[in-house]
């Protein structure tokens, strides 16, 4: 028999082999380092629950960013930003008394909605523009001198008749009557011709926010993963491909009675797993 002849393995292919064999030992490392992070955050939870400080002071240091990431969602409200970030906080602190670890939700997941449920109710029960108290003092001011002067001319007073009557600079009268006009909210129901009601906010053009975007991807991405094969399937085929029941009926061999059934099911389970 033969000697065997020596094979030489081209250079290339030992690269690739040796890069792919790094890319994977990487991945699995990475897989790794998020369950050990995942049970020590779960950890940390659990004392935090049971009174240790340390542990809670440590969780609130270290989602600080979930919750930035999330208030600057909300720019723009007449609001300093600071002061959105103190409400923030208190969401995540609830977030991080109420999550059960039981759970095999991650905790960022939980906490998105509460820090988000949080600032909303802030802004809604703290009315929706402030007024300096001197342009208040300013716009009732304005408003003596308004009657009083429609009562002697009989008409609408000019600018410059309000300006010499209550002694201030036009610009501080235009502010000032702005400032105390009446606010419409968007949420202020209209009826347009074809008897459809719909709120002033549905006719404002819709922008996207790159973090809200962010955020929704996870909370959805984490609810899917709960998601049993066949929900999964289901779910993906009705609201990322978009097809009719009928059509995943026939996809996956059931009837379309079951789709629905099954949709109306999975997606109670997706509401309560986001509010639990």
């Amino acid at each position: 028999m033969e000697d065997l002849k020596e094979i030489t393995v081209p250079q290339k292919v030992i690269e690739k082999t040796m890069l792919h064999s790094a890319g994977t030992q990487d991945q699995q490392t990475q897989e790794e380092e998020r369950e050990l992070r995942d049970i020590q955050i779960r950890q940390l939870l659990k004392r935090s629950q049971e009174g240790d400080r340390g542990a809670r002071d440590t969780m609130v240091q270290n989602n600080m960013g979930l919750v930035w990431s999330i208030v600057h969602r909300f720019t723009n409200r007449g609001y300093e930003l600071e002061d959105l970030f103190q409400v923030g906080s208190i969401g995540l602190m609830k977030a991080i008394d109420k999550f059960d670890v039981s759970f095999s939700v991650k905790f960022s997941t939980y906490a998105v909605p509460m820090i988000t449920g949080e600032i909303r109710r802030f802004l809604r029960d703290d009315g929706m523009i402030k007024v300096s108290r001197s342009l208040k003092e300013e716009g009732a001011k304005m408003k003596r001198a308004r009657e009083k002067l429609q009562a002697q001319l009989g008409r609408e007073p000019t600018l410059q008749e309000l300006s010499e009557e209550t002694k201030l600079p036009r610009e501080e009268i235009v502010m000032a009557l702005e400032a105390n006009g009446e606010v419409e909210s968007i949420d202020k129901p209209t009826n347009p011709s074809d008897g459809k009601e719909i709120c002033l906010a549905d006719r404002l053009p819709q922008e996207k926010d790159s973090h809200e975007t962010l955020l929704n991807h996870m909370v959805l991405e984490q609810l899917l993963a709960e998601l049993g094969e066949t929900e999964r399937k289901l779910i993906e085929l009705r609201y990322y491909k978009e097809q009719t029941q009928v059509q995943v009926a026939q996809e996956m061999g059931i009837s379309q009675v079951q789709v629905s059934r099954l949709e109306k099911k999975i997606l109670l389970g997706m509401r309560k797993n986001l509010n639990r």
